[in-house]
């Protein structure tokens, strides 16, 4: 699949914009800002920059607790997500949702969800709603290692197999569930391999790198979109910090987690974009430090921005 140069800026401007976004997000933590806790998905930017970016408005996606990311590059306005995770009216989801609730229905981002494997029969409804209406969309369905565990997993998924839902399943294995490797509870290699027990396709990943991302996403949403039913991908990462911060992280070591930096997505494709003459470092520098103040003025907006009123709490409760 060829990709065109301004695909392959964007592909990078996104990354950035994750990455600012979530560094941005742990130090209004940090000084108090935010209250809660949060997941954050620093060093598994190329996912949701990749996977995101095949899909168009039309399109629809269902997240998990660490998904910031996955809003931000389906076109959920940052200032707004920020707002969101601070609890602010002018968040997204009015201030309701929070950090692992996040609903923009404008954006096609049909909420994220706190619950280990609660977002995937979403996903799968969402997809029947697409074919009984006869909608030329596809719906991308964002979960952890742990979620592939669930009943919930193996449920939706065979239930988008025999329907033939144009659903794309893309497991992001962050390597740890909580505080549990994935290879302590999981006894096989590839978590793609349980899609031969629901007939259809399936593949892994290194989720690192967001070229790859980007065109086996293209090419099951294309299939998806065809009528040739769902996909499920595993994407190899990493999550840099813990399962939420002051996480201690005793249950791996430094060495691991230098290992993983090593691997960094954007770092990475920073090195080929050069490497590829697709942009030179100065040009780079120019993106970065625009998306630097792009969150900056998130920021701004979202510390400016008023709480909800009070008396508006029942709104929106059946």
């Amino acid at each position: 699949m060829k990709i065109l140069k301004k695909e392959k800026i964007k592909l990078l401007e996104m990354m950035l914009t994750v990455r600012l976004f979530e560094e941005k997000a742990r130090e209004l933590y940090y000084n108090g800002s935010i209250r809660g806790t949060l997941h954050l998905s620093i060093g598994q930017e190329a996912v949701s920059a990749g996977a995101c970016l095949t899909l168009n408005e039309k399109d629809y996606i269902v997240s998990n607790h660490r998904g910031h990311g996955h809003c931000i590059a389906k076109g959920s306005d940052e200032k707004k997500v920020l707002s969101e995770i601070l609890g602010k009216k002018s968040g997204c989801s009015g201030g309701r949702g929070g950090s692992m609730h996040i609903f923009d229905i404008h954006s096609g981002v049909m909420g994220t969800n706190g619950i280990v494997g609660g977002g995937i029969p979403i996903a799968t409804g969402i997809g029947l709603g697409i074919l009984l209406k006869k909608l030329n969309s596809v719906c991308i369905c964002f979960f952890g290692e742990g979620a592939s565990n669930e009943g919930s997993f193996h449920e939706a998924l065979n239930m988008a197999a025999i329907w033939n839902l144009p659903v794309v399943f893309i497991c992001e294995n962050n390597q740890f569930c909580d505080t549990t490797p994935y290879r302590d509870v999981t006894p096989i290699e590839n978590i793609s391999d349980r899609s031969a027990s629901f007939g259809i396709n399936g593949v892994s990943i290194d989720g690192n790198d967001v070229l790859e991302v980007y065109k086996q996403v293209a090419r099951a949403v294309k299939g998806a979109r065809k009528g040739n039913g769902p996909t499920l991908i595993e994407c190899k990462t990493y999550r840099w910090e813990g399962h939420h911060l002051g996480d201690p992280c005793v249950y791996r070591t430094k060495g691991e987690v230098k290992k993983w930096r090593e691997k960094c997505p954007i770092l990475r494709y920073k090195k080929f974009l050069i490497k590829q003459d697709v942009l030179t470092e100065g040009e780079i520098n120019i993106i970065e430090n625009k998306v630097k103040n792009k969150m900056n003025e998130s920021e701004k907006f979202a510390l400016a921005s008023k709480s909800p009123n009070p008396n508006t709490v029942f709104e929106y409760v059946y």
